[in-house]
């Protein structure tokens, strides 16, 4: 294998002071959305508790989707199959774990940092949030489900909210563009998905999915722009959202190679 040629050393220092900045960008917007997260939570349970018209929309919810469960026993099968294994928070961070190691293999390794810091800072947010508000869970007749923990906002919607936009915009790039509209509408599908069938097992309120979609897509977003903020450091160019994040991706196995400022 060709020995590399030697970097410059200004292109070098542009680039670890681009790498520092990332860094401290990366963990400064995990943190700005975790106070987000607890602002958020606070204002809804402001909002909850004066706001009838959303009290009635969740109790609503709750009662015409539990009855259906329950008329319904294959369906309510099948809803819990999906949010139990499929879709389960277990089996997404471990989806996304998966790509952080192959993403190390394949050295890069700020796309690796951006997935691993996006799935945990949505994980502890999640749960920052949960200790802060102190939601119940709904309360049924004849539950279906049952789930441990506070219900406000919902892990799952959350999980699925970070894991599928890390699995897309990292695998973006390696997928021909006429099947990328078809991996957008498996990811929205799959998030909608999620939330529907916490609120139809009856163990989150519909208002619980919305703010963990709300939480999960602030965490992405934040960490996103650290991920371009680097690369417009680094002397790269902006990406389009349907190319991924980095779409020297689909080149060498080693994509910074490709990287002008390596």
């Amino acid at each position: 294998m060709p020995a590399r040629p030697a970097v410059p050393a200004a292109p070098r220092r542009r680039r670890k002071d681009a790498d520092r900045r990332f860094g401290v960008r990366l963990f400064g917007s995990a943190a700005l959305a975790a106070v987000a997260a607890v602002v958020f939570g606070l204002l809804l349970v402001l909002v909850e508790s004066g706001w009838l018209p959303l009290r009635r929309l969740d109790a609503g919810a709750a009662r015409w989707l539990n009855r259906t469960a329950l008329d319904h026993p294959a369906w309510t099968g099948t809803l819990r199959f999906f949010s139990d294994v499929v879709w389960d928070p277990v089996t997404l961070r471990a989806a996304v774990a998966v790509l952080v190691l192959w993403l190390l293999y394949r050295r890069a390794w700020r796309l690796a940092a951006w997935s691993a810091v996006t799935a945990v800072a949505g994980g502890l947010i999640g749960l920052l949030a949960k200790a802060v508000v102190e939601r119940a869970r709904p309360s049924l007749p004849d539950p279906v489900a049952h789930a441990p923990g506070y219900s406000f906002p919902s892990g799952h919607a959350m999980a699925a909210t970070t894991s599928f936009a890390v699995l897309l915009l990292v695998l973006l790039p390696m997928v021909r563009r006429g099947l990328r509209p078809l991996c957008w509408a498996v990811a929205v599908v799959s998030v909608l998905g999620v939330g529907f069938t916490r609120v139809a097992l009856g163990v989150h309120w519909f208002s619980d999915v919305v703010g963990g979609w709300t939480l999960g897509l602030a965490v992405v977003a934040l960490t996103s722009w650290s991920f371009e903020a680097w690369r417009a450091d680094a002397g790269l160019g902006r990406t389009e959202m349907a190319e991924g994040l980095e779409p020297e991706l689909d080149g060498d196995d080693d994509p910074e190679a490709s990287d002008p400022t390596h």
